[in-house]
């Protein structure tokens, strides 16, 4: 079972070329209960999540393993045993040993919060991700957090809309998203990605409409009673959005 396990793990894709080909870069993501401790699967398993962000054509999926949101590293191993896909582990990464450990439970990406890491340690990490096939996904709130990243050329930078200060417990500021993205276009990053915090079809679209080539999506996704009817109503708003320019 080990070795099929690795097998599996040896056809995924990589991150960030499935987010920067993809019809709709969304990155889904998995996880227990939000900031506030409510449940967010409803009595779903995690193949039940999966098997439905496969269906919707997702093309990368993200699975929370820090505990603030119910999140466990068996998490990340289900969800690898489940599906090709690759995987971003969003946990709070400090140690090298914790970013071999991500590649060995199955993660293709790694999430490296600049505001938590001196610019030394954000450095050594950045370093031993690449060191092991692993995207840096780059999790940053400021300016100064974004000239932090090295080699960007070769890292997702995230910007997160919401404050890990209170838990990820308040909606979120969108307009950092707006007001960061040239400082992130700057670094050469491949991928700059807008996450947490992103509700309606309407506002996804108009991220991406903006410049950033990937979205992470978790809550909303998780809530959405119908999502093929949010991603339809994704569809057409960048449609519209589109014939408006």
């Amino acid at each position: 079972m080990r070795d099929a396990f690795v097998a599996r793990n040896a056809r995924k894709a990589s991150f960030t070329g499935s987010l920067l080909e993809a019809r709709r870069p969304l990155i889904m993501e998995v996880k227990r209960h939000d900031g506030d401790g409510t449940d967010l699967l409803g009595g779903r398993t995690l193949a039940q999540v999966v098997a439905g962000y496969e269906a919707a054509g997702a093309p990368c999926v993200s699975v929370v393993t820090g505990r603030w949101f119910g999140g466990t590293e068996s998490m990340l191993t289900e969800v690898a045993e489940l599906t090709d896909l690759p995987i971003l582990q969003k946990d709070f990464i400090t140690r090298r040993a914790q970013v071999s450990r991500a590649k060995a439970l199955g993660a293709s990406a790694v999430l490296l919060t600049a505001g938590l890491l001196a610019r030394s340690s954000l450095a050594t990490l950045v370093d031993a991700c690449l060191s092991v096939g692993l995207t840096p996904f780059v999790e940053v709130t400021t300016e100064a957090e974004i000239t932090s990243v090295p080699h960007p050329e070769h890292c997702v930078i995230a910007v997160n809309n919401k404050d890990i200060k209170t838990r990820e417990r308040e909606p979120g500021d969108l307009g950092r998203s707006q007001r960061l993205l040239p400082a992130v276009l700057d670094t050469g990053t491949p991928c700059p990605v807008s996450a947490s915090g992103i509700g309606a079809p309407e506002v996804a679209a108009g991220l991406l409409r903006a410049g950033y080539a990937g979205l992470l999506v978790g809550t909303t996704l998780l809530r959405t009673g119908n999502l093929d009817d949010y991603l339809s109503t994704l569809d057409a708003e960048l449609a519209r959005q589109g014939d408006a320019r």
